[in-house]
């Protein structure tokens, strides 16, 4: 039953992402998505803490939002979103997609609807993967994410500069509830 709400959910998801991917808006030309030279797979796989996130309609309401990535046997990477439904002890969502790396290391194709893919940017990476700055081809779409729920002020702040340096407006960010360690 499950599976019967989340694919229609994730099908006018995909639709939107694809949609507004192909917009170019004078943010985006304005914007910096140049992703991260290097991306060590093995070190990025795991799951991730969602710290912040552009408001949009696939995660709209979550909080303990988590992104888990593993290798899966056809070299694709599995990745699992989810998170509670209005707060951290609410309804559990999920949803399974997979990924694919392309020739710039820094960017990967994800999936989460049968062919249709969106581009997944690193922008910005932690030396030792414990944070990660994450982009779209979209000005519509940026998460933080990190290994711990939450993050301390100074590298919240540093992240932030990041981003700021590279045109997008933190004010948009939706900061997400974590439970603590």
């Amino acid at each position: 039953m499950k599976t019967n709400i989340l694919l229609p959910l994730i099908l006018v998801v995909l639709i939107a992402l694809f949609v507004s991917c192909g917009r170019h808006t004078s943010q985006s030309q304005d914007l910096d998505v140049s992703t991260v030279d290097e991306l060590d797979l093995d070190k990025y796989l795991g799951t991730w803490y969602e710290i912040a996130r552009f408001d949009h309609r696939f995660e709209r309401n979550l909080e303990g939002v988590t992104a888990t990535y593993s290798m899966r046997e056809d070299g694709k990477i599995k990745v699992v979103n989810q998170g509670c439904k209005g707060s951290l002890d609410g309804e559990l969502k999920r949803a399974d997609g997979k990924a694919k790396t392309t020739s710039d290391p820094g960017k990967l194709r994800v999936s989460f609807f049968w062919f249709f893919y969106s581009d997944y940017l690193v922008l910005e990476l932690d030396n030792d993967y414990q944070w990660v700055l994450i982009g779209s081809s979209s000005p519509n779409y940026l998460w933080i994410l990190s290994r711990t729920p939450q993050l301390g002020e100074q590298t919240k702040q540093h992240i932030l500069d990041k981003a700021t340096s590279r045109g997008y407006d933190t004010s948009k960010l939706i900061w997400v509830k974590q439970k603590a360690e």
